[in-house]
């Protein structure tokens, strides 16, 4: 049975799968056609070559992690919500945005939160450099976020250490796994409280 025409979305689908699976070093053009069950020259006719992939992948990429709709009722539970949709994204695409940043285009992958959280400070009422520091504060917090939970994602599991601090309960938390999305949340939340005054409910993170 003869294969359906190649399609460049069929293309960029396929390797972005393989940058998923592999990260962007595994990527080349005879990998992709074996993929694709196609010859190389197929693959040059819809997408130009390895280059031209990459920077297709990239400006897909910028554009799905693109659009932002904070949700809430104030300026800050807002804003956590944007840090928390930049975080899903984040760890939803790692290699991508790996590529993305080392093509040079992490701040236009940044803009739509950036402007995002723009909105909601200058709605709590910041201007200027004051406006700049906080926006900056929850994106690093979120940036980093994210490097350390890739980082205990790869680490070999850690062996719980004996209480040095008289204190059963907290050993016995500590021994527990960590809930990341309750931890970035409260410190998100606490974060944007400080910054931006009372304006997110005392509450447990919505799921």
């Amino acid at each position: 049975m003869a294969r359906a025409p190649l399609t460049r979305d069929e293309v960029l689908d396929t390797a972005a799968g393989l940058v998923k699976q592999h990260g962007p070093e595994a990527l080349t053009m005879r990998k992709l056609a074996a993929e694709l069950g196609t010859a190389v020259t197929s693959i040059y006719w819809h997408v130009g070559n390895r280059e031209s992939l990459l920077d297709a992948l990239v400006r897909r990429t910028v554009t799905e992690l693109g659009e932002i709709r904070p949700v809430g009722r104030t300026p800050a539970e807002r804003a956590v919500s944007v840090a928390r949709i930049l975080r899903r994204r984040l760890r939803a695409h790692p290699h991508l945005v790996a590529m993305v940043h080392e093509r040079g285009l992490t701040e236009r992958m940044f803009l739509p939160a950036q402007q995002a959280l723009v909105r909601e400070v200058h709605a709590a009422g910041l201007r200027g450099a004051r406006a700049a520091e906080a926006v900056r504060a929850v994106q690093f917090q979120v940036v980093g976020f994210v490097l350390v939970e890739r980082n205990r994602e790869r680490a070999p599991a850690q062996q719980p250490a004996e209480d040095p601090y008289d204190d059963p309960a907290l050993a016995r938390a500590f021994a527990r796994p960590v809930d990341e999305e309750r931890l970035f949340v409260t410190s998100v939340r606490a974060l944007v409280q400080s910054l931006l005054g009372n304006g997110s409910e005392d509450e447990a993170p919505r799921k």
